[in-house]
């Protein structure tokens, strides 16, 4: 059996504590921290295998990849790839799934918790010394809310967002899983997105960004929350309108909102969420929630194991 190339693009974006167990075929990794994209025609241009987190592989760079038989996409998302090239020369696209079940859903309500009980001012205000100051017990500077009785809307019904749904549901809220926005009849277990929006006291995104969610919450939608809501988002940057949201803070039609992903990452100094990231009721993480110790050996083991399967002809978490 010849020796078969995997050229792996991005490695830095796994966690330097993650182990790639070892391939039971013959086999070389090249292992780059990180490629540029006018670096990727190049560096795969021999490859049998290619790994890729965040690194997109463009048509053109296919063209140069004469051996190329598998994209193994070490993430869910698979925008970054073109596949319609890929179809066109026979190479296939297998992705990662169901990984970050517990961290995902578990990062989301830390951030729900932190913003209902003002955790990060009164961390701050204790650091300031206001607990000394105030002269008693405690203080009321900032309120605290509970979350049993209060309304969940939850937008996405996949294995993430009825986790989210079930953390919600121990936690004493009503949760309502939102149709499709624009979407009627989809059923019992569902409520309309327009009554979601409006009745919601959490409003937590799970879906992915295509053509029809970008922008999925805009100014329309913040103008009819009458809840005033907190607004979570650890699905994908572009779902919400960053101005709109803006606009929702400084209007207080939102209570607040906890975001892990914005419409560019990283943002760079002069993108919207930098500066709503130093409101006290936002928290802005950088696209952590995936990300527990946990989760991320959970991906590797799987995108190790669907390059295995692949060699072995039993493909799985195809996409082309």
């Amino acid at each position: 059996m010849s020796t078969v190339k995997i050229v792996f693009l991005d490695r830095d974006t796994l966690s330097p504590e993650v182990v790639l167990r070892d391939l039971s075929f013959p086999h070389q990794m090249v292992v780059y921290r990180r490629t540029e994209p006018h670096q990727v025609g190049e560096r795969i241009s021999d490859a049998d295998v290619v790994i890729t987190n965040k690194v997109p592989i463009k048509e053109a760079d296919i063209s140069q990849a004469s051996q190329l038989k598998l994209i193994a996409v070490a993430a869910t998302g698979y925008d970054a790839i073109a596949l319609e090239a890929c179809k066109a020369a026979g190479v296939s696209v297998c992705n990662v799934r169901n990984y970050a079940i517990n961290s995902v859903p578990e990062h989301t309500f830390s951030l729900i918790l932190a913003l209902r009980r003002s955790l990060v001012q009164y961390r701050q205000s204790v650091l300031d010394g206001r607990w000394e100051d105030s002269g008693q017990f405690c203080y009321f500077d900032y309120p605290v809310g509970d979350l049993s009785g209060t309304t969940l809307g939850v937008v996405g019904d996949g294995v993430l967002g009825k986790a989210v749904a079930k953390l919600g549901e121990a936690f004493g809220m009503k949760v309502l899983f939102s149709s499709h926005k624009g979407v009627s009849g989809m059923g019992s277990l569902y409520t309309p997105f327009e009554d979601v929006i409006r009745t919601s006291d959490v409003i937590t995104l799970h879906c992915p960004l295509t053509a029809s969610t970008r922008n999925m919450i805009s100014f329309q939608e913040f103008s009819n929350m009458k809840r005033q809501p907190l607004i979570i988002n650890t699905a994908r940057g572009g779902l919400v309108d960053e101005e709109a949201l803006e606009y929702a803070l400084d209007t207080k039609q939102i209570g607040g909102a906890g975001f892990d992903v914005v419409t560019k990452e990283p943002p760079g100094q002069s993108h919207i969420m930098r500066s709503l990231a130093n409101r006290p009721n936002v928290i802005v993480t950088p696209h952590v929630a995936w990300a527990s110790v946990e989760a991320v050996q959970g991906l590797a083991d799987q995108l190790i194991g669907n390059i295995e399967e692949y060699w072995k002809g039993c493909a799985r978490n195809v996409v082309v």
